[in-house]
Formats: C-alpha cells, structure tokens, sequence
C-alpha cells in the first residue's frame, strides 16, 4: 500500500508561482513508482497535467502547462514536486499527485494505482 498526501496549494495571484510538494509513503520506496499530477477545475474532467518515471528520465507535460509547470522527484525523500510559475486563472483546480507501476500507463491510459487527498489551488487577483 502506498499513501500520497500534498501539500503547497493555496491563493496566488496571476502569474505567480506556487509550488506543490508529494509526500510518499508505504512498505515501497517511491523510486519504484512513475509519479504524476493530475488536476480537477469545477465542471470539468480529471485531466494530466505532468508525468514522470521512476528514475526521472523521462517527463510528460499537458501542452497547457509546457513551458510554465516543471515536475522532478527526490526518491532519497520519497518526494515528488510541482513547481508552477506563471500561473493563469485557468490553473485553478484541485491538484491530485498520483503514483502508478507503469509511466506508459500513466500517460497513455491517463491510470494511476495511488492517490493523494488532493490540494486547492486558485489562481486570482
């Protein structure tokens, strides 16, 4: 069994920055885990926002956030981030970290085994 819980959400204003953090806990290490995000705004569906695999070779982000959103892991921490700048009200939702066996799986099939509670982020003036 493997618990995730965020943290760092919260109010900034536009083009801001805020990071989020995932903290990873259970019998395994997280570097057994590809590792993502995924976020939830009011009304719409669950989307992917950025994926990356156990050893961090390899990174996926949504065409929204490219450029803007930067995810990486510290598996001696059992940590996961996501550092978000220049965030737009269109960012706003609830973040969700997420863990799965398999990266492929995650970005293709948009699946995870694992998540966290979730944590609020809104971005406004």
């Amino acid at each position: 069994q493997v618990q995730l819980v965020e943290s760092g959400g919260g109010l900034v204003q536009p083009g801001g920055s805020l990071r989020l953090s995932c903290a990873v806990s259970g019998r395994t290490s997280s570097s057994n885990y590809a590792m993502a995000w995924f976020r939830q705004a009011p009304g719409k569906e669950r989307e992917l926002v950025t994926a990356i695999s156990p050893s961090g070779g390899l990174l996926s982000y949504a065409d929204s956030v490219k450029g803007r959103f930067t995810i990486s892991r510290d598996n001696a921490k059992n940590t996961v981030y996501l550092q978000m700048n220049s965030l737009k009200p269109e960012d706003t939702a609830v973040y969700y970290c997420a863990a799965h066996n398999t990266y492929i799986a995650v970005v293709a099939a948009k699946v995870a085994d694992y998540w966290g509670q979730g944590t609020q982020v809104t971005v406004s003036s």
